[in-house]
């Protein structure tokens, strides 16, 4: 199988290959294997998406359990044993630009030391006239386990979700049908909006408006519930302190 490989550390997966019979191939792949983190799968998903990820945790900055060693991960994707998974992209759009994530979508104010006002609608009607704060977060249901909770203490499991950060307003966080579109509107600014961990951001300016949606395309990933061990995750807070 041609593959492209991508991450750190590629030394320690390069020498395992040949046994798995795997080869680089830049040009011509139909896998793309990820050695590292999140932040390298969802690197690899911006740079080619739609070609199908398998994503390896690097050992030396990610500590694994002992099921999900990287030898026993690439034996257990060539005999079969990894389901696919289809995660649902979200995409924010203005007049100068669009941007897609797999994880969130997130709107902050560029002036750290002055707040966003914004007004919120929803599938065309009116949801707050007025927020003031940080920003929002729209999020998948994959993304729900990273930025969305840190803002909720919450996640789901069906739509997408809307969250506020900061703001002085009691404005509820939402979860929504995965058709929804939520349009946010500048009133004072001006914004940024980040997808992910891409290192370009979309400029948004006072009176512009920002369409977020659920996109039809998706992210292919193989073996991703191994990928999330609750094991592995237990051991890397555990060497963090």
């Amino acid at each position: 199988m041609n593959i492209k490989l991508l991450g750190k550390n590629l030394q320690d997966i390069r020498k395992l290959l040949p046994e798995f019979g795997m080869v680089e191939n830049d040009q011509d792949f139909e896998l793309v294997v990820t050695h590292g983190g999140d932040g390298a799968l969802l690197g690899a998903e911006r740079e080619f998406p739609g070609i199908p990820k398998l994503p390896l945790r690097d050992a030396a900055t990610a500590p694994t359990c002992g099921e999900h060693l990287l030898r026993r991960r690439l034996e257990n994707f060539c005999n079969g044993s990894f389901s696919r998974t289809s995660l649902p992209k979200i995409t924010a759009a203005t007049n100068s630009g669009k941007l897609i994530a797999v994880n969130d979508l997130t709107l902050h104010n560029s002036n750290r030391a002055s707040a966003l006002r914004y007004r919120i609608t929803i599938d065309g009607e009116l949801y707050a006239k007025e927020v003031m704060g940080d920003g929002i977060c729209f999020s998948t249901v994959h993304g729900s386990t990273a930025y969305y909770r840190s803002i909720t203490g919450s996640i789901f499991r069906v739509g997408v979700g809307l969250a506020f950060s900061n703001s002085t307003e009691a404005v509820d966080h939402l979860v929504l049908d995965a058709a929804s579109t939520v349009t946010v509107t500048i009133l004072r600014g001006p914004g940024l909006v980040i997808a992910d961990n891409a290192p370009t951001c979309l400029p948004v300016a006072e009176g512009e408006s920002v369409e977020f949606r659920q996109t039809s395309d998706t992210a292919l990933i193989y073996g991703l519930d191994e990928f999330m061990c609750h094991e592995c995750r237990k051991l890397r807070h555990r060497n963090k302190y």
